[in-house]
């Protein structure tokens, strides 16, 4: 019987982008469980979400992030039980998908044999050479696209096709939702450039309701966008900000015909369901990494120069990023036009699935990078495969190789530990 945990301690987003590897190890003990279990360890805040989202994993809940009401004695009291429950159990193999304090204390609960991904070996922070190489992809991000949600799954030996993942987009009938924002700001719309954009999009779909979705500090910026909106659209407007757990949020969405939204965790669970997503990518978003998954959702990528940023860095350049989405021609495109070119600086990209996992074709507009993309995919799955050693001199791929291998790379594992997940 093969044991597996999965320790995923990040955001919501994460945790749905964490399908991939799920389903791929579920696919491999069999749909009864007969062959094996599947741990799924948490933050407390998503527990419940995680049993709902995956019902054949076994979740374990940890104090992962801090909130009201967890005072240091308690949190280091859960801590104990929730690792003494996990060390006892026997573990074929522990996927660590964050590197955080919590997570690498976890992952030195176990031998480092088994770990993928995050671990520790001999005390020392360690990771998977497919994480390493990840890590250099972010001086090149235009031309290197990988999602995030296949970077984990190939983790695993086995990874799950991704055109089985999530399922088609398809409207589920239930009108236009609009998340409002994501944890950082200046990745979303503010209401004066979204207002125009959720008019002309309600318009054009047909529909009957308009949900607004977002946490309790978002409900300012709600009522600023209702207040910009046309009557007939503000009276079919249903603001659910701040009105919704995880649950009710997760049902929500689930009935939906469409979700308008920037890089969300409600962009994520709408591609879970299946329901289309028309997303808009700004500032640090890069729809290559951390783009809606599955087959049939759009993508509005900012293309300015600057773009992508890095999220850790403040913007010197007036967020410039914004100003292609308050093009009329955008709203043109939005409202059905099949005259109307993009915006200078903004592409449209529809999502896809192939051979390696998520891809975003670009229809509409520039993508420069796109070239080196293509040909930084089949160099990835060549690695993938262990078919490294086989690039012939002069081509791109080869190319690569030597710009994102170091020398380490070619190096045996440290005496005892075991070769695998590093050929």
């Amino acid at each position: 019987m093969a044991r597996f945990l999965v320790l995923q301690l990040a955001r919501l987003g994460d945790l749905l982008q964490t399908r991939r590897l799920l389903a791929g190890l579920f696919a491999q003990i069999g749909a009864d469980g007969s062959g094996g279990e599947v741990h799924l360890a948490v933050d407390a805040s998503l527990a419940a979400l995680a049993g709902r989202l995956y019902p054949h994993a076994r979740v374990h809940a940890l104090p992962a992030h801090a909130g009201p009401g967890r005072a240091p004695a308690a949190v280091a009291l859960a801590v104990r039980r929730a690792c003494g429950e996990l060390a006892a159990i026997p573990f074929d193999q522990v996927f660590c998908l964050n590197f955080s304090p919590l997570g690498m204390a976890i992952s030195a609960l176990f031998p480092p044999e088994v770990q993928r991904g995050y671990r520790q070996f001999s005390g020392q922070p360690d990771k998977d050479r497919l994480l390493r190489l990840v890590f250099r992809l972010t001086r090149e991000r235009r031309a290197a696209g990988l999602n995030l949600a296949d970077i984990w799954a190939h983790l695993d030996d086995a990874p799950l096709p991704a055109a089985l993942v999530n399922p088609p987009a398809a409207p589920r009938g239930g009108g236009l939702g609009v998340a409002l924002a994501g944890r950082m700001a200046r990745r979303s719309l503010p209401p004066e450039i979204l207002a125009p954009i959720v008019r002309t999009a309600f318009r054009a779909s047909g529909a009957q309701r308009l949900t607004l979705l977002g946490t309790a500090a978002q409900a300012s910026e709600a009522r600023a966008l209702v207040k910009q909106l046309d009557p007939a659209t503000a009276s079919a407007c249903q603001d659910l900000t701040g009105r919704t757990g995880l649950g009710e949020l997760s049902e929500v969405v689930a009935g939906l015909d469409r979700l308008l939204t920037p890089d969300t965790g409600a962009m994520h669970l709408a591609a879970f369901h299946g329901v289309p997503v028309t997303a808009f990518f700004l500032s640090s978003a890069w729809c290559h990494e951390t783009g809606p998954y599955g087959v049939g959702h759009e993508v509005w990528q900012s293309v300015v120069a600057c773009a992508p940023c890095l999220e850790s860095v403040p913007c010197d350049k007036g967020h410039v990023c914004r100003l292609p989405f308050a093009d009329p021609a955008l709203l043109r495109l939005l409202g059905g036009s099949a005259k109307a070119g993009a915006p200078a600086g903004l592409a449209l990209f529809r999502t896809d699935c192939d051979g390696l996992g998520a891809v975003c074709r670009l229809e509409r507009g520039q993508d420069t990078s796109e070239a080196g993309r293509r040909a930084f995919r089949a160099f990835a799955a060549r690695h993938l495969a262990g078919e490294d050693a086989a690039l012939a001199q002069g081509t791109p791929e080869a190319g690569l190789a030597e710009r994102f291998f170091l020398e380490t790379d070619w190096m045996l594992p440290p005496p005892g530990r075991d070769a695998v997940g590093e050929e």
